[in-house]
């Protein structure tokens, strides 16, 4: 009964500090709604405050969607950011899987170089990756923007999903083998399944940096075919005159996929969390 009891309190934690942190997380991004609705005088004068009749304006989203490709903008965006949550989910899964199942001579020097890319962030590298870019002819790509993130999402991918791999059980795998499975059957039905949870937080903590990186679109991927959704609404942000109006709207817009992309993986993120809160 106390175990019981124990269990229930730590779900009700879990459950309590999860909407907690939601209403934080949520806080700001209300903030940008509400504004992105009213006029330039009410959102300097009453930031926090809904629209009313007399500060309600439209002229944010009529600026954002006359004023450059927004919604190619949007695409672009959204095929980067799928695309290399895709690919870092795929070969980090699969080089992890490797590294966990394998073992042999160096098998940890290899985890730790592949893991290395967490401590040094691959801007550093930027010169370098330009110039690779160039001579390949990949600039004013997207196929550019997704190398560069899949190459930077990778270690922090293989690092956490080891660890869940080496947690599965080795009994299920060979069962497997036993019965006839290949290693890639092995991987994709026995192995992938199980680790659910760290393949969503491994998309979740890359997929934010992603959608809101400006450094690289304006470096490798400046052409208007090619711009994405954050370097788009930079048109918008002048040295002397800011069209906020423009800019919380196209926030407002941007927010949306992110949301939705946020809650696909993170049903398996809180589902981990909250199994492990009454185990």
């Amino acid at each position: 009964m106390q175990r019981v009891r124990h269990n229930r309190l730590n779900l009700a934690l879990a459950h309590a500090a999860l909407i907690a942190y939601t209403i934080i997380a949520l806080f700001p991004v209300v903030i940008i709604l509400i504004n992105s609705f009213k006029t330039r005088k009410a959102i300097f004068r009453h930031p926090l405050q809904p629209p009313t009749p007399d500060t309600f304006s439209l002229i944010g989203y009529e600026t954002v969607l006359k004023q450059g490709d927004y919604l190619h903008y949007f695409q672009n965006s959204l095929i980067v950011t799928v695309g290399s949550l895709f690919f870092i989910l795929l070969f980090g899964a699969m080089a992890a899987f490797a590294l966990s199942e394998y073992r042999f001579r160096g098998n940890t020097l290899m985890g730790l170089y592949l893991a290395i890319g967490i401590m040094i962030p691959i801007r550093l590298g930027t010169v370098a990756i330009l110039q690779f870019m160039v001579a390949t002819g990949l600039v004013n790509t997207l196929a550019a923007l997704i190398l560069v993130y899949t190459a930077s999402g990778l270690p922090l991918a293989i690092f956490i999903l080891s660890e869940f791999m080496r947690q599965v059980s080795a009994d299920l795998k060979d069962a497997g083998r036993i019965d006839g499975l290949s290693e890639y059957r092995i991987f994709f039905r026995l192995v992938v399944p199980l680790v659910r949870p760290a393949m969503a937080t491994v998309a979740v903590f890359n997929m934010i940096p992603i959608w809101n990186d400006l450094w690289f679109p304006l470096i490798l991927a400046p052409g208007e075919a090619t711009k994405t959704l954050t370097l788009g609404s930079q048109v918008f942000i002048g040295q002397f005159v800011t069209n906020w109006n423009a800019v919380l709207s196209g926030l407002s817009l941007a927010i949306l996929p992110v949301m939705i992309l946020y809650v696909i993986f993170s049903r398996q993120l809180i589902r981990g969390i909250t199994s492990g809160a009454v185990k």
